[in-house]
């Protein structure tokens, strides 16, 4: 049995994440593992809550909570909106673990001991104000690459520039707003990256069917300017995971917490060491190639934003321990989903965000209309007139009234079980035919992780059984040729199975109201067409599903649109 183990992006604790964080990493990689898990995988899917950090301590400073108590909350509503959309993590952890906290200071340890980590004194941000030091996304200004005035002292939201607090033209304390900054000295430790520049090099060249837009990043980084840096992984702050040397003090580093960059790409491994003390299993064989690793595959997902620190520091850190972990094979990253004429911006609150977008429409009308417009190549814009028009399109007229027709007809004619009828005729063996060479083509998509073409091969599925059910016309069949009309149905109701196991990667409740309705309670994916297309028997029993797709009318779309026009309160 194949075994992948897939992880998407950690989410920052500090508050609800907008759809287009979802469609940059959780979304697709859930599509990724139910997909596999179809195809008889034994998949370990790993997510959890980025909770170290600035963001945490300041979104717990304006909650007016502790941030410990803060980051517990918000780690239950994340979850909880990861199963609204039908997120199938098999675990969903946190950072702020005993096992990434144990983890995390273990390969510290290791990297000091391989002569990778460096003590250097520097220059930081140093707020009076506030009476602190202000580590990077505490101080905001304006970028200097690209003129944005809300640049953070790490990262530009705007043009993803790495940055340092002092690069900001016009520094401000993102606690208090104050100006009255100094630079003053302090005492970090630093990873020493450039030392493992042709180590990475060459692990990325190896790489050889990684996205363009993957490996580009990458080596852009790994090259351009000065190339590779050293980069700081201490931070002064309270809230993290101190810094040790595995079980051991840190002379000097006292009071100090490993950088969040640093401490939260471990949390995969962590997130998987906590689902092993949940379940009992063991999170080593999926880890560690001398434990059983070596025949897993693993599969990465994030925004293009993500890149650099897996693609690069990431894999510093796994490469430089000296220990057999398993690397990466395969990186998808994703470009931006843009919200209608703008960017989605968490901290500016602009756009749909998760639970606002549960409040107004079922997960399965979001989850089609994001993975079918996933940014792949380039960026996508996200509209209201553009989601209503799809979604009726795609799921109402095309799906959902296909099962309708199909089932309300049999009911109609031939009453709630599988008509028998007579033998396929030219037309039936013709789209079992077509709907074979469809499937290969699904299937070699969705195994090639490229999710618009995917998506766009399974609305063709659909089509094809509308285009049957048209031409086939049962309706006028029956008045003429009863037995014919009922193998056409019987075809029909079969259709209905089919497309409910091929759809559930993509839309997973309606997958289940299918499946509950033709009264079976499990489907294995499909490996022989004609086979498929008869695996409901004359005699079986079903239901006629409620309307599974209510179309969007004018009139909610406006009201949407208007609702979430501006920033969210």
């Amino acid at each position: 049995m194949p075994r992948t183990l897939i992880t998407s992006a950690l989410p920052y604790i500090n508050g609800i994440k907008h759809l287009g964080n979802m469609v940059g990493s959780q979304l697709p990689a859930d599509l990724h593992a139910r997909y596999l898990r179809a195809r008889g995988h034994e998949v370990m899917f790993i997510c959890a809550t980025d909770e170290h950090g600035t963001p945490a301590e300041i979104a717990a400073a304006r909650a007016g909570q502790p941030v410990a108590e803060y980051c517990a909350e918000m780690w239950q509503v994340q979850k909880d909106l990861a199963d609204g959309f039908r997120l199938s993590f098999d675990h969903f952890g946190r950072s702020s673990s005993p096992q990434n906290r144990r983890l995390t200071q273990h390969f510290a340890g290791r990297l000091d001991k391989a002569g990778l980590i460096e003590e250097r004194s520097s220059r930081q941000v140093y707020s009076n104000a506030d009476g602190r030091f202000l580590p990077d996304r505490y101080v905001e200004g304006t970028c200097p690459n690209c003129g944005y005035d809300r640049a953070r002292g790490d990262q530009c939201e705007n043009c993803t520039k790495q940055l340092d607090p002092t690069d900001l033209i016009e520094p401000r304390s993102a606690i208090s707003g104050s100006t009255d900054l100094e630079v003053r000295e302090t005492k970090h430790l630093f990873l020493l990256q450039s030392r493992l520049r042709g180590d990475l090099d060459a692990w990325i060249d190896r790489q050889t069917d990684w996205p363009v837009l993957t490996t580009s990043i990458a080596k852009k980084w790994l090259h351009d300017g000065d190339g590779l840096q050293d980069r700081g992984i201490t931070r002064d702050l309270d809230w993290g995971v101190p810094v040790r040397k595995g079980d051991e003090p840190w002379p000097g580093m006292e009071g100090k917490v490993f950088y969040v960059w640093f401490d939260a790409p471990i949390e995969y491994i962590a997130a998987t060491n906590e689902w092993a003390d949940a379940n009992g299993g063991d999170w080593e064989r999926w880890w560690r190639t001398d434990k059983g690793a070596d025949d897993v595959r693993y599969v990465q997902f994030m925004g293009k934003d993500n890149v650099p620190f897996h693609t690069l520091s990431f894999p510093a850190t796994i490469l430089g321990s000296g220990e057999p972990w398993k690397t990466v094979d395969y990186l998808k990253s994703f470009n931006y989903l843009n919200y209608d004429g703008g960017q989605f911006s968490t901290s500016q609150g602009r756009g749909v965000f998760m639970d606002q977008a549960l409040e107004v429409l079922p997960a399965d009308y979001w989850r089609w209309w994001l993975l079918s417009h996933v940014p792949e190549s380039s960026d996508t814009e996200f509209t209201w007139e553009a989601f209503q028009t799809d979604v009726n399109k795609d799921l109402a007229d095309v799906l959902g009234n296909f099962v309708s027709r199909v089932t309300k007809f049999c009911r109609s004619k031939f009453g709630e079980e599988v008509p028998a009828g007579g033998a396929w005729g030219p037309r039936e063996t013709a789209l079992a035919e077509t709907l074979a060479i469809r499937l290969a083509n699904y299937e070699r998509h969705m195994d090639a992780i490229e999710i618009r073409k995917s998506a766009a091969e399974l609305r063709s599925i659909w089509v094809a059984g509308n285009e049957y059910l048209q031409e086939a016309a049962p309706w006028a069949t029956f008045k003429t040729d009863l037995e014919t009309a009922a193998m056409q149905i019987r075809l029909g109701l079969n259709l209905v199975r089919l497309y409910a196991v091929l759809s559930a990667p993509f839309v997973p409740d309606a997958a289940a109201t299918m499946l509950t309705a033709m009264r079976v309670e499990g489907a294995d994916w499909p490996t022989d067409m004609a086979e498929a297309l008869g695996a409901l028997p004359a005699g079986h029993a079903f239901d006629v599903p409620d309307v599974m797709f209510a179309k969007i009318t004018d009139e909610r779309r406006a009201d949407w649109a208007e609702r979430f026009a501006g920033t969210r309160g």
